[in-house]
């Protein structure tokens, strides 16, 4: 790249001064012209003097050597326009204006380099004879005198060293600039090529004199770098959590399986009971993962309709309360406002955010959660609260990622950081949206909330 843009830099710089060069070449040529033609001019007119030209007397080959001319001669012009003899010079009849001539008007002009001056001359048929060779009587006297004119001195050469010097300039700004623009570009494809390699550890970084683009490509870099840091970490966490969810209920399955098999338990009934909440417990981690990954696909159904979320919510309650009861929680109804509470949803999917929401508490509860629902504006607020230790102020803006597990003192036992993140999902698919507010009180306390689209309203902003 560097190369390229040097390339391109010394282009440009040389076709501007080749531009350059050319139009500033032509304008000096057409004033060199002119200002030939003027002088040229004013020496034949002065030479002409009417009434009584001085030319007649004159040796027109000392004032031709005299006055530097290239030509000067007398010659004749018929009616029809038509030099009689050959003109001096390079000068053909098509580059002359015989009328102008005939009208008795001078003609002045060049050629190529040349400058040339047609003068007509009042002459009697004697004094026509007096040149060689002679004028013939019937035709109009012309004097005509040329001259070769030139550049100013030197002006090929001053524009050629002017060049060269401003393309020896522009080769070291052009280096320079290329190496101040590739530098950072380098340093670019290195770091991210260490971090496609693996290397999440790599970082741009940055100089003060970087421009500000390099900058912000610089903490772009390191930000993604970051991120996927981050997200490997995560990766990694969620994959102790999930194998020892797997481990555990396999295990504990696996148990009294061979128990059963072996005669070495009496309660048959209570390891088929256990065996089959393990089972279920291995399906809702099996499903919650297949929830995501249809998710991620957007491939998962939703069946939105007109639902009452405070019958939704006491049901919840109802058939959660026996899950809760056995960590010895009480799972309780908030404040129930009076008469439905409509909202736009899935039913199935709301169930499935209350689970999720109610099972999160319990890991972390004391000893009471409360599950509420209201409506506000043009949207529908569910919630669960509960009495824990709360969250640290720096894990509440994660706490609905994927993968993410919080160190929150006194949890029951590790999740796999895919509840809350179905929760937030399944939220944002029905038209809505989730946060977490903690802590409630001086002693902590947590609040998981949900607001959703009311039936007859639009979705609030949060």
């Amino acid at each position: 790249m560097r190369r390229r843009l040097l390339v391109a830099i010394l282009l440009l710089v040389a076709g501007t001064l080749v531009l350059a060069g050319v139009g500033g070449y032509a304008l000096i040529r057409r004033a060199s012209a002119n200002t030939a033609e003027q002088q040229l001019y004013a020496q034949a007119r002065a030479l002409a003097e009417y009434p009584h030209p001085r030319v007649v007397f004159l040796d027109l080959g000392a004032v031709k050597y005299i006055g530097q001319y290239d030509a000067l001669a007398v010659v004749g012009l018929d009616a029809g326009g038509g030099f009689a003899g050959r003109l001096p010079g390079s000068l053909r009849g098509r580059d002359l204006d015989p009328s102008a001539l005939l009208a008795d008007r001078s003609v002045a002009g060049h050629v190529g380099g040349t400058a040339f001056v047609l003068i007509p001359l009042e002459l009697t048929t004697a004094q026509k004879g007096r040149f060689t060779p002679p004028v013939p009587y019937q035709d109009t006297a012309v004097l005509v005198a040329t001259r070769t004119f030139t550049l100013l001195a030197g002006g090929l050469g001053y524009f050629l060293l002017v060049g060269l010097a401003c393309l020896a300039v522009a080769g070291a700004v052009a280096y320079w600039l290329a190496r101040r623009f590739s530098r950072p570009l380098v340093r670019a494809a290195e770091v991210t090529g260490r971090i496609a390699g693996g290397d999440l550890d790599a970082r741009m970084a940055r100089g003060p004199r970087d421009m500000g683009e390099f900058a912000t490509l610089a903490a772009a870099i390191n930000a993604m770098g970051d991120r996927l840091a981050q997200a490997r970490e995560q990766q990694r966490q969620f994959l102790l959590s999930v194998s020892h969810d797997l481990r555990t209920p396999l295990t504990s399955i696996r148990g009294y399986a061979e128990a059963l098999s072996e005669g070495a338990t009496d309660d048959v009934a209570g390891a088929v009971e256990i065996i089959g909440a393990e089972a279920r417990r291995l399906d809702r981690l099996v499903q919650d993962l297949l929830d995501l990954a249809q998710l991620d696909a957007r491939r998962f159904g939703l069946q939105a309709g007109r639902v009452d979320a405070a019958d939704l919510a006491a049901r919840a309650v109802e058939r959660l309360r026996p899950e809760a009861a056995a960590a010895s929680l009480e799972l309780v109804l908030a404040r129930p406002e009076p008469g439905p509470i409509w909202v736009v949803c899935d039913p199935d999917r709301l169930d499935q955010v209350l689970s999720n929401l109610v099972e999160n508490a319990c890991r972390f509860a004391r000893a009471r959660i409360a599950l509420g629902a209201r409506r506000e504006g043009g949207r529908v607020l569910l919630w669960v609260d509960d009495d824990g230790p709360g969250i640290p102020a720096e894990d509440i803006a994660h706490v609905f990622v994927r993968h993410f597990t919080s160190d929150r003192s006194g949890a029951r036992r590790a999740g796999t950081g895919l509840g809350l993140a179905i929760v937030a999902e399944l939220a944002a698919a029905m038209g809505g949206g989730a946060r977490a507010q903690s802590p409630l009180g001086a002693e902590g306390g947590t609040r998981m909330e949900v607001w959703l689209p009311a039936a007859d309203g639009a979705t609030a902003p949060v």
